[in-house]
């Protein structure tokens, strides 16, 4: 399976020693290390490319990211600043959606920097404890956060969603396909839906697949998964098998749903006014082109 962008870090997360202030405190010493500062969930850029800072200059509390061919990388947050405040601070000509910088920059990149996004976001928004509401406290290099006044400890949180093709056996097999609501009129993708509390996740596919679809499925297999921190979730792959060719989209969450053969989806690859029935950046794309390859 090709390996999806923002998979295959190669960074060491450095879990054992991020508890290690004294090491912390040498990493951000060091003329080797670099801070990728971010915006609003937005990356900074310099010349179309993210700006990276020395530690001195990237502000108060960095999030250590890992150690990437044994130096240092950091993440800090700008967000207090006003935009031209933190372009300044960072010498960036502007903040970028970090997804738009998929084109011109190397899956491991994209992936540093979705990373980045996910953590920076995170800290920002677990500034105060669901618990008891006191202020909270950055710990392991901003991979914890302690609350001040109850002492209860808040570890970031992964929100898992299942993205499924369906498809129909027959001659020729068909896939499911959805047209989401605000999605252009021709613009079909694959369907996908977040993971409830006390629900498996091939569970997770069947009631997905029906509530949008009205699609029926029997066997759920998959296929693998993506790190998906937009801000913090992660995307797992699968194929299953419908029960019956009965469509009837929801009309909330799907305003169409069709089924497609591999020649009418090639066909719609090959289109520009279709654009693709998928993100290049999306493990949808290689549900759809691994579906294609084995109905050949």
């Amino acid at each position: 399976m090709t390996i999806p962008y923002y998979n295959g870090l190669e960074v060491d997360r450095a879990t054992g020693r991020r508890g290690d202030r004294g090491w912390i405190a040498g990493l951000l010493e060091d003329s080797a290390t670099t801070v990728l500062p971010m915006w609003r969930d937005r990356c900074l850029v310099a010349a179309g490319h993210p700006v990276r800072l020395r530690p001195a200059a990237a502000g108060a509390d960095p999030v250590l990211l890992g150690l990437d061919g044994g130096r240092a990388v950091f993440a800090v947050d700008l967000s207090e600043l006003d935009e031209r405040a933190a372009l300044e601070a960072a010498g960036a000509d502007t903040a970028v959606d970090t997804r738009g910088l998929v084109p011109t920059l190397s899956p491991a990149e994209c992936g540093l920097l979705a990373y980045a996004r996910g953590i920076l976001h995170w800290n920002r928004n677990q500034r105060f404890c669901g618990t008891c509401g006191g202020r909270t406290e950055v710990r392991e290099a901003g991979h914890l956060r302690g609350c001040l006044d109850c002492d209860r400890l808040l570890f970031p949180k992964i929100e898992p969603a299942v993205i499924v093709l369906v498809e129909l056996p027959g001659t020729p097999n068909r896939c499911l396909l959805g047209r989401h609501r605000g999605a252009g009129p021709d613009r079909f993708s694959t369907l996908a839906g977040f993971v409830e509390i006390g629900e498996s996740l091939e569970d997770a596919v069947r009631r997905e697949v029906a509530e949008e679809a009205g699609v029926a499925v029997s066997a759920v297999r998959y296929q693998g998964s993506q790190a998906w921190p937009f801000p913090a979730g992660i995307m797992l792959g699968f194929r299953a098998v419908a029960a019956a060719p009965d469509i009837a989209a929801d009309g909330a969450e799907l305003a169409e749903a069709r089924w497609f053969s591999p020649a009418e989806l090639r066909a719609r690859l090959a289109d520009p006014a279709t654009g693709g029935p998928y993100r290049v950046d999306s493990i949808g794309q290689i549900l759809i082109e691994n579906w294609l390859a084995d109905n050949e």
